[in-house]
């Protein structure tokens, strides 16, 4: 078998670009909800002196991740905000001292077992930093060890523009790989992959020294193909096992964590300050200066647009994220996120949206998706509200990589259709399991 993909525009402009640390901002603004799963609980209130690493939002679950202060400062309000996804979420706004004080209670975590290990990861607040989100001890907090032969560390950043996973590869590669030794150490797993794409060849070289040495780690160069990144493309690239359908990595032995995220783990049980910051892209057709920056959690897109050097022009379109799966945010008032790894900018230009013509019928969308779906079948089965086809399409294994828009040559936006396909289907299959469960009630 062999999974498939496109050939994309690197627009790796900021690769050999070192993070830049900008200046604080007046006033940030951290949402509760930076992660899957519930949103945190926040413990301030309006008037509070907080400090840099200060706990102000409690996981309030256990698919919940905590958050912490990003600025020293005074708590301006508890408010809530509506996120780029469209749901209301509270947050917190802080007026920033300038001062960045450490919080006082900011202490290297005491680790001696795997259970203390993953509480430490839960004490981080630390998440899937590459885009997805998903709470970091979650993922970590395997009932049987056993089961996991093999742990792939994603380095891969297969999107165009993006290149801050690359520069904690070169950057921050010690740390990498001080995240493996505790990954060995309290979880006594000995196969490490570091999947890699053969454009980085700086970071490559960095990771290949770091591991020489280690016959535990390999460095999995790979083809610059998308999306090199997706889990179940990673998985299938770098140990040759298929994902099962509604699956985890998991289950064939396996679990993917993304570089900087276990950089970030590591950093945490070395000094105990848990994720309040981030190395960010900027870059993109409308951006003046593209470069690597390192921002506080919670400041606002035009802050660091602005401070990152300003635009050349009016941008139509600002996303978080690359130009594939990228989320285009309502307004620059946004804040930046935990799992923020680029701001991309673009003029009218490159926003400009395609003509879309009828679908000629070529198959360019199945034949490149990584997942052999059939994205035109599944538009018309959207279309005429078949959910029994949905279902039996898979449309729910669509991982909205964008390679069906990007190869259509009617411009048709067919990875938006799989997107609220997947809706449909999950309202349906809803409403089946809670018409089934009515009936046993009776």
């Amino acid at each position: 078998m062999r999974l498939h993909g496109i050939r994309i525009p690197h627009k790796k402009n900021t690769a050999e670009c070192a993070p830049v640390r900008l200046d604080i901002p007046a006033t940030v603004t951290i949402p509760m909800s930076m992660h899957i799963g519930k949103p945190a609980k926040v413990i301030v209130k309006r008037g509070d002196t907080v400090k840099v690493g200060q706990l102000i939002g409690e996981a309030d679950g256990f698919v919940s991740a905590a958050v912490h202060s990003s600025v020293s400062g005074t708590v301006q309000k508890v408010d809530e905000m509506i996120s780029s996804m469209g749901a209301k979420i509270p947050c917190v706004i802080i007026d920033s001292d300038g001062k960045q004080e450490l919080y006082e209670g900011i202490k290297k975590p005491e680790v001696n077992d795997f259970p203390e290990f993953v509480t430490a990861v839960k004490a981080s607040s630390v998440v899937g930093l590459g885009g997805a989100g998903f709470p970091s001890f979650v993922k970590l907090s395997v009932k049987d060890l056993s089961k996991v032969q093999t742990i792939v560390i994603n380095a891969a950043e297969c999107e165009p523009y993006i290149t801050s996973d690359t520069r904690t590869m070169i950057d921050k590669g010690e740390y990498v790989f001080k995240g493996i030794s505790y990954l060995k150490k309290y979880m006594d797993v000995h196969h490490f992959i570091i999947g890699i794409e053969n454009n980085k060849p700086e970071a490559i070289a960095k990771m290949k020294e770091l591991a020489s040495g280690d016959d535990e780690v390999d460095v999995c160069v790979l083809p610059s193909q998308y999306p090199q990144g997706g889990e179940k493309v990673l998985v299938y690239n770098t140990v040759r096992r298929i994902i099962p359908k509604g699956g985890l990595p998991l289950d064939v032995g396996v679990i993917v964590i993304n570089v900087t995220t276990l950089a970030s783990i590591a950093e945490y049980m070395e000094n105990g300050i848990p994720l309040v910051e981030k190395c960010i892209t900027v870059d993109g057709s409308a951006v003046k200066e593209p470069k690597n920056v390192i921002v506080p959690i919670g400041m606002k897109i035009e802050d660091v647009l602005n401070y990152a050097g300003g635009l050349k022009s009016e941008p139509a379109k600002v996303l978080y994220g690359g130009p594939m799966m990228g989320i285009a945010v309502p307004s620059l008032n946004e804040p930046i996120l935990k799992n923020t790894n680029a701001i991309v900018a673009m003029d009218a230009k490159e926003a400009a949206p395609f003509k879309t013509t009828a679908c000629i019928g070529c198959g360019a969308c199945m034949n490149h998706c990584p997942l052999r779906l059939d994205p035109k079948a599944i538009s018309r089965a959207y279309k005429l509200d078949d959910c029994k086809a949905l279902g039996e399409l898979c449309v729910d294994l669509c991982m909205e990589c964008g390679c069906c828009s990007y190869v259509c040559p009617a411009n048709r936006p067919l990875v938006h259709t799989n997107k609220l396909a997947k809706g449909k289907l999950r309202n349906y299959l809803n409403a089946k399991k809670a018409e089934l469960a009515k009936k046993e009630d009776k």
